[in-house]
């Protein structure tokens, strides 16, 4: 059991608390725990299963939620949350998978309309019974109904990347422990790296393809195995999550690669050239009347195809093929090129870890730099005063004497009020090495207001970037409304850097990062990192800026320190 489905029953024990009316310290409690385990480096199942570890040592577990994660572990489901989902009409857990739609709401629905179901919602959806309440908007009605609609239809929830990842890693290890494997990778969306995953595609070279298929099966998650043949097999794990396993010959592992992880788009444009070939090309090779003429690696296949070999983030049916053939494809950006992280938190404001475990955990990964960068006030519970941020930047010079091959930047997050206005003068602004401003309230606001906003902070001379531009939480929260191109191409004519944010928000899309380089913004790639673990976030971040055909040269941060610091805007006004 990986950590993110334990994390997620734990969150599911919340939602019924809430639902139910159940104590609020006990709701924040296990709201915690889930946060706890989902963020915890090792998986927590094996640590448990291999005794001597006390799960009373994670921070914020203590005795209770500790036995109900032991039993989860030893048995497979938590007793907490079987006891509140049978106190509950089973219909409100579905409920509770509707986009928009969390345990305040839900209760909402059931306590004043008797809703106890999907259907039952769709009905007081149709009857304008929601629409009756207040806070039910336009907006939030459709995305509702899209909600209900695909709930009714069986759609499958799609898996933020972060977590995908996890069950990804986990399955291949576990079919590479069982050895004879030649080659195995994971394909599909997974591997253009989209931020959400609808299921994982697995593609693996063996010379004994039962034995691997029966294995597949055995998989711990593994809640039931839809199909199982002599080649291939599908199985659904308790996330919910499926998983389809492909054995191929290794004359054919290439060929099924760029198969199953190029989306349809892209694929249909291949088997158009290769027609236009009089060549024929699906996931065992590409062949010649009856002759295989490539197919061992993609190399191979888009070769024969007179095209230079696609990075699989480029696979989307855009305008990929065409450079490809006019070798004029960009060389993406890597993960070794990123050379800082510019945003992080400490305990100073919302953060887990101290300033000197977050530096520590930075240099361990090989940073030049890092920016630390603590809320502004208006951040409530979380913000800092002018007077603390000042005392946290002189604690930051006093390090910056001591360290050694890396520097720490005096930094802040700084809100955009809802007027407009910044959430710290100038003249604070002016002693901080670096500053991202960033949108946290207000998110109702008109397309015309958001967009203000965010161009009065590009005025700014000492606003540097602009974090997570668009406010989106994926998949939780879509972005808000904001005339982008308007933005896009202030911030290019302001030399004001957008960020790529590699959280859960995953804010810019690669979309938008797309549009923004084509108007000639420069970017820089964060993490913000509330933990040690989460610095290693900048690998979605470099996947998002792969996806909008960034280079190095677009992003900022793959620079030297000193070039880094000279190619800030605020390098001019000092």
């Amino acid at each position: 059991m990986q950590n993110a489905e334990i994390a997620r029953l734990l969150s599911d024990v919340a939602d019924l608390l809430e639902i139910s009316a159940g104590n609020p310290f006990k709701v924040r409690a296990y709201r915690n725990a889930a946060r706890t385990v989902a963020d915890h480096p090792d998986p927590i199942a094996e640590l448990v299963s291999g005794g001597g570890f006390d799960v009373t040592d994670l921070p914020g577990i203590g005795d209770g939620i500790a036995k109900e994660i032991t039993a989860l572990v030893a048995t497979g489901s938590l007793p907490q949350r079987q006891l509140l989902a049978a106190k509950i009409p089973p219909g409100l857990l579905d409920l509770l998978r509707i986009p928009g739609l969390g345990p305040k709401r839900v209760k909402l629905f059931h306590e004043r309309l008797k809703v106890n179901s999907v259907a039952d919602l769709k009905d007081a959806l149709e009857k304008g019974k929601i629409a009756k309440l207040a806070g039910f908007g336009p907006k939030l009605l459709e995305k509702i109904r899209e909600g209900v609609s695909g709930a009714g239809a069986g759609t499958q929830q799609r898996m933020v990347l972060h977590e995908a990842e996890q069950y990804a890693r986990a399955i291949v290890e576990y079919l590479k422990a069982g050895g004879g494997i030649d080659a195995i990778d994971v394909a599909g969306s997974f591997r253009r790296r989209r931020e959400t995953i609808g299921d994982l595609d697995i593609v693996v070279s063996c010379a004994n393809a039962p034995a691997v298929i029966q294995r597949f099966g055995k998989f711990g998650d593994v809640a039931q195995v839809a199909s199982q043949g002599d080649t291939r097999s599908t199985v659904r794990l308790t996330s919910g999550l499926q998983v389809d396993l492909r054995v191929v010959e290794p004359a054919a592992f290439g060929a099924a690669m760029q198969y199953f992880t190029g989306s349809q788009a892209h694929n249909i444009e291949l088997r158009k050239i290769a027609q236009a070939k009089k060549l024929k090309l699906n996931e065992y090779g590409l062949y010649r009347g009856s002759k295989a003429i490539a197919g061992r690696t993609e190399l191979d296949v888009y070769s024969a195809l007179g095209l230079d070999w696609i990075p699989p983030e480029l696979r989307e049916g855009r305008n990929e093929i065409a450079l490809a053939k006019e070798h004029a494809l960009p060389t993406l950006v890597t993960l070794e090129e990123i050379r800082g992280d510019l945003q992080m938190h400490t305990d100073a404001s919302d953060g887990k870890a101290t300033l000197g475990e977050m530096v520590e955990a930075a240099r361990a990964l090989g940073y030049a730099y890092i920016a630390i960068t603590d809320h502004s006030p208006r951040m409530s519970m979380a913000g800092q005063s002018p007077a603390e941020l000042r005392g946290q930047w002189k604690e930051i010079d006093r390090l910056n004497t001591r360290l050694r091959g890396i520097r720490v930047l005096k930094s802040v997050e700084m809100d955009i009020l809802e007027s407009g206005k910044l959430d710290l003068p100038d003249d604070v602004l002016a002693e901080a090495d670096y500053v991202v401003a960033t949108i946290h309230y207000g998110l109702k606001q008109s397309e015309r207001q958001l967009t203000d906003r965010l161009l009065r902070a590009i005025e700014n001379r000492w606003v540097d970037a602009i974090g997570h531009p668009t406010g989106r939480i994926v998949p939780v929260r879509p972005s808000y409304p904001l005339d982008f191109d308007v933005v896009a191409k202030a911030a290019a004519n302001a030399k004001c850097l957008l960020e790529i944010n590699g959280s859960e928000r995953m804010d810019l899309p690669d979309t938008l990062a797309a549009a923004a380089k084509a108007h000639g913004v420069r970017f820089v790639l964060s993490t913000d990192a509330h933990n040690q673990r989460e610095l290693g976030f900048m690998r979605f971040a470099v996947a998002v800026a792969r996806r909008a055909g960034l280079t190095a040269a677009d992003i900022l941060n793959t620079q030297p320190t000193a070039d880094f610091l000279n190619g800030l805007r605020r390098s001019r006004n000092h």
